[in-house]
């Protein structure tokens, strides 16, 4: 259903802009809030997923044929075209980031997290987000994550929630396609690691300490079942994350450099260690 935006939908459009994402998460409590999807890609990724709409916001240069294709998927819903004015005037948007978003927007209803023993049971690769707090490095493990071996992913309570818009537009829509969930509050590491090593996984914390071994050795590469556990931005992980691990490993680095940011990390690390 296309509906020409105007002055008298502004309204109906509000949800586009005026809510944080805290905020959407809670849409509908107590059940599953709702998460904007961002560009055409993530859109629709989200759509193959299952995930269900409940209306677009569409600027209108790009109501020229590029989407027809999607847009059938959405002929039940309110499909809200709009000009570039709304978009400035309300939601804020530059004519950059509009770029960003390829001029559409969709609502979407948050589904209930799966249980994490679900997630991980027929998984042999897997990776763990301790307290990564950045939606774009959440988004950029998450594609890292579905390009480069890893079966699934989990994510700490205090981790950014992969269905925040930045982080689902930055993983181009691959937080759709891999299977993910986040622990509780208080499971991790204690009962979150329990849940690994119950279900024949044994730990990598990547973490730069003088009893790390080379990303490249030989004793991960055999590890029939392998959790490959990456920390904040900031302070790495948890020194009892690391000390409760099967292992600490390492990515030599050259130039006295010490570190590499957690998503190009992340990259390095789901290469070598996602080969099964």
């Amino acid at each position: 259903m296309i509906i020409k935006a105007d002055i008298n939908t502004i309204a109906e459009l509000e949800v586009f802009w005026k809510y944080g994402e805290p905020q959407l998460f809670h849409y509908y409590e107590p059940e599953p809030g709702i998460f904007i999807a961002e560009s055409p890609n993530v859109i629709e990724r989200a759509l193959n997923a299952g995930y269900i709409p409940e209306k677009v916001l569409m600027e209108e240069r790009y109501a020229d044929g590029r989407a027809d294709a999607l847009l059938a998927r959405l002929s039940d819903i309110p499909v809200y075209i709009a000009g570039q004015e709304i978009f400035k005037s309300n939601a804020g948007f530059s004519a950059e980031k509009l770029s960003l978003t390829r001029g559409m927007l969709c609502v979407m209803r948050r589904r209930p997290l799966p249980d994490a023993e679900m997630v991980i049971r027929e998984a042999r690769r897997i990776a763990v987000l301790e307290d990564i707090v950045n939606p774009t490095n959440v988004g950029a493990i998450f594609r890292s994550a579905a390009a480069l071996g890893m079966d699934a992913v989990l994510l700490t309570h205090d981790s950014s929630d992969p269905l925040y818009r930045r982080a689902a537009r930055v993983s181009m829509g691959t937080v759709f396609q891999i299977p993910w969930t986040v622990l509780k509050t208080g499971e991790w590491p204690g009962s979150g690691l329990k849940l690994l090593r119950e279900n024949g996984f044994c730990t990598a914390a990547m973490a730069l300490k003088d009893d790390s071994v080379s990303i490249d050795d030989a004793c991960l590469m055999k590890q029939e079942k392998l959790a490959v556990v990456l920390g904040t931005e900031s302070e790495g992980l948890k020194p009892e994350t690391i000390a409760a691990c099967d292992y600490t490993v390492k990515i030599p680095m050259h130039h006295g450099v010490d570190s590499l940011n957690v998503a190009a990390a992340s990259a390095v690390a789901f290469w070598q260690l996602g080969r099964k």
